[in-house]
């Protein structure tokens, strides 16, 4: 093999610490007091994860947050799954154009569909509940083209070979279709979870109670709470940054491996 470039390793070294340094900057403060952030000196604590986490209901968020991002997820994902294995499998009247339909939906502004999924929600009395915010979020256009176009790469002799042997559709699509695709289903889960994670706009109008606010509303909330003086208590604020970032950085190096995996291979094909 050959050797890696000094030069080359060193500017990557270089340039991935540049990109983490918001991040290590975030953490780093997260431990100081207040106090000492202000007075420009050093002071090391845990009180303020202590206070996000029990006086300000970080963990409750963080619940909350799981809760909707993990669904929104596993259905996201299997419905996409099931509208790309049809879109890449069957020819039927009217499938091109539903594709079309559903790649149409990427070039829609997201914020278009606020007011009417607000009045469906409302009408039914899904609102302030974890359905309210689970139902909007469930369907994914780019998943189901992204993992459309995967399975297309698949050959179509091991489902003849399958369908042969009397397995059934469902049968072809769970033994089959989803195994050879798990790297492309993985990198879609992620992508999904950590859109989901992120929303900030649907959970503000959607939710008016406190206890089923997602962390991001809770992190927004939290710019109001000051020490005295109207100054932003900051080592509080990054502390529940921390605690926001925590789960999807986890949840990338469960599935790195297939995270870049299928970027690549998606892309080869």
């Amino acid at each position: 093999m050959k050797p890696e470039n000094p030069i080359l390793a060193g500017l990557a070294l270089v340039a991935g610490l540049l990109f983490l340094s918001p991040v290590l900057y975030s953490i780093w403060m997260s431990f100081q007091t207040v106090d000492a952030y202000y007075a420009g000196e050093l002071g090391f604590t845990l009180d303020n994860y202590a206070r996000a986490v029990g006086q300000y209901n970080f963990a409750r968020y963080l619940l909350n947050s799981l809760i909707v991002s993990g669904l929104v997820t596993l259905i996201g994902i299997t419905f996409a799954t099931m509208a790309a294995y049809a879109f890449a499998r069957y020819s039927f009247r009217g499938g091109n154009f539903l594709f079309a339909a559903t790649v149409a939906t990427l070039m829609i502004p997201s914020h278009i569909s606020l007011i009417p999924n607000y009045l469906t929600l409302a009408k039914v009395g899904l609102l302030d509940s974890y359905a309210g915010l689970i139902l909007p979020a469930i369907s994914n256009g780019f998943a189901a083209f992204f993992l459309r176009q995967y399975i297309r790469g698949i050959p179509k002799v091991l489902d003849e070979a399958a369908y042969m042997d009397g397995a059934t559709s469902l049968q072809v699509l769970w033994r089959i279709i989803v195994p050879l695709s798990r790297p492309a289903i993985a990198s879609m889960a992620l992508y999904i979870f950590i859109t989901e994670w992120n929303n900030y706009i649907w959970p503000l109008v959607a939710v008016g109670k406190q206890d089923l606010y997602t962390l991001q509303i809770g992190l927004a909330r939290l710019y109001r709470i000051n020490p005295g003086e109207g100054l932003i208590d900051w080592p509080l604020v990054m502390a529940a940054s921390t605690i926001t970032i925590l789960p999807v950085l986890l949840g990338f190096l469960l599935v790195e491996r297939h995270l870049v995996r299928g970027i690549t291979m998606g892309a080869v094909k």
